[in-house]
């Protein structure tokens, strides 16, 4: 999401935009519904708890090297933009080999593997955080890009196409493309039936868990104001019908932030170094999250946590001016700039 925030930007500016990524992941779908070309390349995420399935990672990142270089060879990019994901790292060097300008993005407050693998062959590192020691020339703080339709959300329109009244408290569960396994069926849980919750509910689910947390709702006798979605795309009319959000802390704060979203973030403990836990604690600092351990996650503690906040409204109110104070709506903007200055330079 955040390489397509940059991409309207580019493509505003009169860029040509194409993709790289993985075969199998989101932006497999997400790409092609935005109108850019994307190539895939057979990529998988290195597990650091499984020795065997780590090493396959790296033997297909090994194998996709060739590939990329071919990809370049064949388009002829003026500059390539890492994003941090599984195909950064091949693509990334085919491009450094090639003497092709390589600007590079860090969404959270630990660089990725990829990143710190091709670090000193970048023309630029844009970082969303200011990270200890990631500094000096060639590194920018510029914030974490999000789509202008987020920060532009319509809540009256989006309150209708939710059917929530204009008066009516509405909690936001999301945790992530995918889902969290956690967070969905502690929710449903929690604040399935009408009658343990005076407020309405937007749950997106993500498409692996959603059968399931569709069978434990229907078990409900009565789920009105409970709406269930597989999965959005844009989060741009989910934040802005939502009052309050329970959510991961990967780099969808910035998301949080943009639209001044007051949250409860569970980090996912097992994310590489720990980066969610970070995440979350910068939120967290500024007094716009309160944090809860997933290994704690119970639908006691999160019902007693979205009633605490939603029967003080004052905090609520604080909490959402910490979150704006955080937000880098100029984002995407900052990164493209980087990103074409270094194809000027590049060319000349």
């Amino acid at each position: 999401m955040p390489a397509l925030a940059v991409a309207e930007v580019l493509a505003t500016d009169g860029c040509e935009v194409s993709f790289a990524g993985a075969r199998g992941r989101t932006e497999a779908d997400l790409v092609p519904e935005a109108g850019y070309p994307i190539e895939l390349l057979d990529l998988s995420g290195i597990d650091r708890r499984n020795p065997v399935k780590a090493a396959r990672a790296l033997l297909m990142a090994a194998r996709a090297l060739p590939e990329a270089g071919r990809l370049l060879d064949r388009t002829k990019p003026s500059v390539v933009v890492g994003g941090g994901g599984f195909v950064a790292g091949p693509v990334g060097l085919a491009a450094a080999r090639r003497g092709i300008p390589l600007v590079l993005t860090e969404a959270d407050r630990r660089l990725g593997l990829a990143n710190r693998l091709l670090r000193r062959r970048a023309a630029t590192l844009c970082l969303a955080f200011p990270i200890e020691g990631i500094e000096g020339s060639g590194v920018e703080v510029t914030g974490r890009p999000v789509e202008r339709s987020v920060i532009e959300g319509d809540r009256a329109a989006a309150r209708r196409r939710f059917g929530i009244a204009p008066e009516r408290k509405c909690l936001l569960v999301t945790g992530g493309s995918l889902g969290a396994l956690s967070i969905n069926t502690a929710s449903v849980q929690a604040f399935g039936e009408a009658s343990a919750r005076d407020f309405d509910v937007i749950h997106i689910t993500g498409r692996r868990d959603h059968s399931e947390v569709e069978a434990l709702l229907q078990r409900v006798d009565d789920s009105t104001g409970y709406h269930l979605l597989e999965y959005e795309p844009n989060l741009g009319d989910s934040l802005a019908a939502s009052d309050l959000a329970l959510s991961r802390s990967g780099g969808s704060v910035f998301e949080l932030a943009a639209t001044g979203k007051p949250a409860i973030l569970i980090p996912y403990p097992h994310a590489s170094a720990d980066h969610q836990t970070a995440n979350a604690k910068w939120m967290e600092e500024a007094g716009a999250a309160v944090v809860l351990s997933d290994g704690d996650l119970t639908p006691e503690l999160i019902a007693g946590s979205v009633s605490g906040l939603f029967g003080d409204p004052g905090r609520l109110e604080g909490m959402s001016e910490a979150s704006r104070s955080l937000a880098r709506p100029d984002a995407a903007e900052r990164v493209a700039r980087a990103v074409e200055r270094s194809a000027s330079e590049g060319r000349r």
